[in-house]
């Protein structure tokens, strides 16, 4: 980790060299004729960039066992994805090298990271607390999918079960209902110093502990527990709601950044909101600045070009056979020796009917300033536009489910639509004088309706999660009528 930070360009420059020499006799390899690209610039003006969509035929084919398509060695794990507004499944191909070098090695990494800040820490002398997805490996042609948390549990070593809870069979269940209780039953007399997990399923998962235990707070029933490390969603909602759960003084969070594609960041600091982005894990980065709420693909820069406090959008060459490969995440960089960076949100998801570009850093603040201000919790929320009509302006809609409520609501909205302005300027301009949109407008969820929601869509456990903000009403819609 050293040499990378020390020297990133270098490490990332040959790291790209090594993907497209490895690769150079599939089938990808030589459609694009890899033997002959010798830098960076070829490469870019070569090799197309991609979504799913453009690779998802070649992926059909690989699943049904043909092989060497777009990586050497043998493909036959795949991490199934769903996102939340569109049912249509990702399978995302995952090659030996992609699972060893990069999901396994940043568990590693994460471990070393934390010892390396914490040397008193006791964390090995108990249990990881783990929660993965919910979904069972299915076996399709000799190739398996799955949630990519199954795929990484069913292909650990088997000591590695030692110094974790639940078991595995009881981690693989798919119901999510009764793997809930059977995680309960089976780690409530555990000695836990550690916890993993997504914020908005771990949370469901410790409020059945408390239920079950009638113990007031989680460092009662597990007061070896240390740290939790999070990832999948921000933390920036949930942050006051672990506060009352985790009530040593120095207990810790740790924040992780991965997906189904790859491992990208880990905190590397106590106390700190920046992910150092890990760089020989055998990905290769490039970054399309996003200008409003507009990616131009003509921009594309490698890690070398980025700039402090720009939002981008990231695109990645991996050993698991994506070339240049669009994840539709968006990042800011707060540091650049080393590299460190901040999520920022995702590139579909962000409210721009009216110009305001508002994304869900812009959203994430604001609760998180506005929820301070009025002592209240939040544990989950969606926003919309309210759509022009030919006598009235325009708005925003939302819908916050609160773990604690404010004591009035319409201040708690009065707060937010001041904090989004200060956030925003674009936001701040259409709301000038009324002249564009008016004030947002709140709903009180009632408590469970987001998990509801999305056990209704078959979308429990895992890395599943409900869309902070859209573009258009169709969450909205059917969240309101469930308030109805």
């Amino acid at each position: 980790m050293e040499l990378f930070m020390k020297y990133p360009n270098e490490v990332q420059n040959e790291l790209l060299h090594e993907l497209i020499k490895k690769a150079s006799k599939t089938e990808t390899g030589k459609f694009y004729d890899f033997k002959t690209i010798k830098s960076y610039h070829i490469f870019k003006s070569r090799v197309p960039l991609c979504n799913y969509d453009d690779i998802e035929l070649n992926i059909e084919r690989c699943r049904k066992g043909e092989q060497n398509i777009f990586w050497p060695s043998n493909i036959k794990w795949f991490a199934k994805s769903s996102g939340t507004t569109n049912s249509k499944s990702k399978f995302i191909p995952l090659s030996s090298e992609a699972l060893e070098d990069c999901h396994y090695k940043a568990g590693k990494d994460m471990l070393s990271l934390y010892y390396n800040n914490n040397e008193d820490s006791q964390l090995l002398t108990g249990k990881s607390l783990r929660l993965g997805g919910s979904n069972e490996l299915y076996n399709k042609n000799d190739s398996y999918f799955g949630d990519l948390s199954s795929i990484i549990i069913q292909n650990l070593p088997f000591w590695a079960e030692f110094s974790s809870t639940p078991s595995n069979k009881t981690s693989l269940m798919p119901e999510w209902e009764t793997k809930m209780k059977a995680i309960v039953a089976e780690s409530i007399s555990e000695k836990v110093t550690s916890l993993a997990g997504v914020p908005s399923w771990m949370l469901v998962l410790l409020q059945n502990v408390l239920k079950e235990t009638n113990k007031k707070t989680i460092s009662q029933v597990w007061p070896d527990a240390e740290v939790y490390f999070h990832g999948g969603v921000s933390f920036k909602p949930y942050r006051e709601l672990y506060k009352g759960l985790f009530t040593k003084k120095d207990f810790r969070y740790y924040e992780i950044y991965n997906a189904s594609e790859g491992f990208f960041g880990i905190q590397d600091r106590n106390h700190s909101d920046e992910l150092l982005l890990m760089l020989d894990y055998g990905i290769f980065y490039e970054f399309i600045p996003i200008k409003g709420d507009k990616e131009d693909d003509s921009d594309i820069i490698p890690l070398s070009e980025v700039a402090l406090n720009t939002n981008y959008s990231i695109v990645i060459t991996t050993n698991g056979g994506l070339w240049r490969y669009k994840i539709g995440d968006t990042i800011q960089f707060t540091s650049l020796s080393p590299y460190r960076i901040q999520v920022t949100g995702r590139t579909k998801h962000f409210i721009n009917v009216f110009g305001e570009e508002l994304i869900i850093d812009n959203a994430e603040k604001a609760l998180e300033r506005v929820s301070a201000k009025t002592k209240s919790i939040i544990s989950n929320y969606t926003a919309g536009p309210i759509f022009m009509e030919k006598d009235s302006q325009g708005a925003h809609e939302w819908i916050i489910e609160f773990e604690k409520e404010p004591e009035n609501l319409n201040r708690f909205s009065s707060l937010l639509d001041e904090a989004l302005q200060e956030e925003n300027s674009d936001y701040e301009a259409k709301r000038y004088k009324n002249m564009t949109l008016h004030s947002l407008k709140v709903h009180k969820a009632k408590k469970g309706l987001f998990y509801e929601w999305l056990s209704k869509k078959g979308k429990l456990g895992g890395q599943h999660k409900v869309p902070r903000l859209s573009n258009s009403r169709e969450i909205l819609e059917e969240l309101l009528a469930e308030i109805d």
